[in-house]
């Protein structure tokens, strides 16, 4: 067995249908026989694809990756409406879906691009008053949500099903904190229907892909025959989009492990977090650097244990 505790990266893993993003983390943390563990953002249930899961050290990350942008594939049904948003809820309102043509629903499409507001759906982990939203609304409870802005970067049908209640395919990419259920909602308003998200794939979360996940059978098979290493992507290559100094090994000693600030030969213009990688290309901790400024200070450091 490999000594799983010196393990630390990301695992880009497959989530399958029915199981939920802490199901999935519990799943591995008995299989991988690892404490420190944990995912960078829920799917629901029904939702399947990219789940990056963070190792070791690389929890301390987790939050870096969640905030970058999120892509799907998706399928909205107009025509029907349900509590959930989602096709797992009741149906509270149906009606019959006239002609739409394709160039209609792609012009609707593109007006959602940029900056937009969202109103949380009721089944939704937020919380209001101390309280989750999806505890009110099993309880039948409908509150008032404040409305949170989002990014929508692309928006694109792929494929329309037309019917008495006719379905869109789609892809998406979005900020994060984006409810694709609610998008597939309010596609349905801007074209006068009822609508709720009969489908959805995590495509892409940050730099990992869906070609690049591991399903957990996958992953049992890895460890046993000691291959783990193999499935992790490191610290480093996990923030791609950051940018990446390299410091001599005697520099990481006596001036990162001991969180001193440094000098970086950046772009002057440059403002926010920088990797900071050993020789051997090692995340060793991420600094942070204001605009118009060489020195910069750490934010995280990641010195063994």
């Amino acid at each position: 067995m490999e000594t799983n505790s010196r393990l630390d990266g990301v695992i880009p893993i497959f989530k399958p249908k029915g199981m939920t993003s802490h199901d999935v983390v519990a799943k591995l943390r008995r299989m991988l026989k690892i404490k420190r563990i944990g995912h960078t953002g829920t799917l629901d249930p029904d939702v399947t694809g990219v789940l990056p899961v963070c190792i070791g050290k690389a929890t301390r990350i987790a939050e870096y990756i969640m905030d970058l942008p999120k892509s799907y594939q998706g399928q909205v049904t107009l025509g029907i409406a349900t509590t959930t948003e989602d096709a797992t809820g009741e149906v509270v309102e149906e009606k019959e879906v006239k002609d739409i043509s394709k160039e209609q629903i792609s012009h609707m499409l593109q007006s959602f691009i940029g900056e937009i507001e969202q109103i949380p759906p009721m089944y939704s982990s937020v919380k209001i008053d101390g309280q989750r939203l999806y505890q009110l609304a099993r309880k039948g409870e409908t509150v008032e949500r404040k409305p949170r802005k989002v990014r929508i970067y692309q928006l694109d049908m792929i494929e329309y099903h037309p019917s008495k209640h006719p379905q869109i395919d789609f892809s998406v990419t979005c900020s994060k904190g984006t409810y694709v259920r609610t998008l597939c909602v309010d596609i349905g308003k801007k074209l006068g229907y009822p609508a709720h998200m009969s489908n959805l794939i995590r495509t892409k979360s940050g730099p990992f892909q869906l070609e690049e996940t591991y399903t957990l059978e996958e992953i049992e098979q890895i460890v046993a025959t000691q291959k783990l290493k193999q499935a992790i992507v490191p610290m480093s290559e996990s923030l791609p989009h950051l940018p990446k100094v390299t410091i001599p090994e005697e520099e990481v000693e006596k001036k990162i492990y001991n969180g001193q600030r440094i000098e970086l030969e950046l772009s002057l213009s440059y403002e926010g977090l920088v990797r900071i990688c050993d020789s051997e290309g090692n995340l060793v901790a991420l600094y942070i650097k204001k605009k118009n400024e060489k020195i910069a200070k750490p934010k995280k450091v990641f010195k063994d244990d």
